[in-house]
């Protein structure tokens, strides 16, 4: 979160929200909502206050007054870097939205980028560059040009550079391309938002490079919901006969994707192979494995090697 997001602009009602924090963090979220609403009434315009004050109302069990404080925030901050249009919709005040706001996935990452892979690695068992790069070398081929779609801070790059000759990736968070340089293993990096097709020419493939022959998207799909954008891209990416390695969190039974309580998207192996078919992907091979933790629970997913057969 940005310093401004952080302060209201106001010392006791900064103050108030500090002490609410506490509350918070010490199991009493009753207290927490009540002190936030003091701190509110001093800065009611303060939005990233509204979403603090609609978590604690929704710990304490209070839904519709969490629904509130959730549209309130969603008044004061329209680009919603907050995601609470996500939470209105798990709140069940909303329809799923087919992805989340942009700005939000971009501050949640660039906030996360310190932490990021000691986070995801070491406490979460995060496991999904291995296996995803075991499935590249699974076809026993070397790739031309290979992009990173997501790339995050390079954790799948260094597990296919040596089957690649030029490597590039792209993420929406500047702080992780940030740390995906310090690895000195992609040849290019660049901002870029996988939600948006029309991108696809102008940032992906512009600049006369030829076209992929391959493409990842390893732990980043489920920050989408409909995938559709992802795979205009990739079709306007990738080269006939390129290959295209990816990783969803398991939806389960059904045809779709649905939100799950970690704000994250869970999308059926059904609607994904639908797409593939639609999108001319064969597909080569699908693993479903653990991908991380989440809460010290389990957290399945589905990995797609896939070959573009036009």
């Amino acid at each position: 979160m940005q310093p401004s997001q952080l302060s209201s602009g106001d010392v006791i009602a900064d103050r108030r929200a500090d002490y609410a924090r506490m509350l918070a963090e010490g199991g009493d979220a009753e207290a927490a909502a009540e002190l936030m609403e003091q701190a509110l009434d001093l800065a009611p315009g303060w939005a990233a206050g509204w979403y603090r004050l609609a978590t604690y109302r929704e710990k304490a069990g209070r839904a519709d007054a969490a629904v509130q404080a959730y549209r309130r925030t969603l008044d004061l901050d329209p680009e919603d870097i907050f995601g609470a249009g996500l939470k209105l919709a798990l709140l069940g005040d909303a329809q799923t939205p087919a992805r989340p706001s942009s700005r939000y996935v971009e501050r949640l990452f660039d906030d996360y980028a310190d932490r990021f892979e000691t986070s995801l690695v070491e406490k979460l068992d995060y496991s999904v560059p291995e296996k995803l790069a075991a499935l590249v070398a699974s076809t026993g081929r070397h790739y031309r040009r290979a992009v990173d779609l997501g790339c995050g801070t390079g954790l799948l790059g260094p597990e296919i550079r040596s089957r690649v000759a030029q490597l590039e990736g792209f993420d929406l968070s500047q702080n992780m391309l940030a740390k995906a340089a310090e690895k000195h293993v992609y040849d290019h990096l660049a901002q870029a938002d996988l939600s948006l097709a029309s991108q696809a020419s102008g940032i992906f493939s512009g600049g006369g490079r030829q076209r992929a022959d391959l493409v990842t998207a390893a732990d980043v799909l489920m920050y989408l919901g409909n995938l559709e954008s992802v795979l205009a891209i990739v079709d306007d990416l990738a080269a006939p006969g390129a290959d295209f390695a990816f990783s969803v969190e398991d939806g389960g039974e059904g045809d779709g994707f649905h939100l799950a309580p970690s704000l994250r998207y869970a999308h059926t192996q059904t609607y994904v192979e639908g797409l593939a078919a639609a999108h001319r992907l064969e597909i080569l091979d699908l693993v479903k494995t653990t991908i991380r933790k989440d809460g010290g629970k389990p957290v399945s997913g589905i990995l797609f090697l896939t070959r573009k057969t036009l």
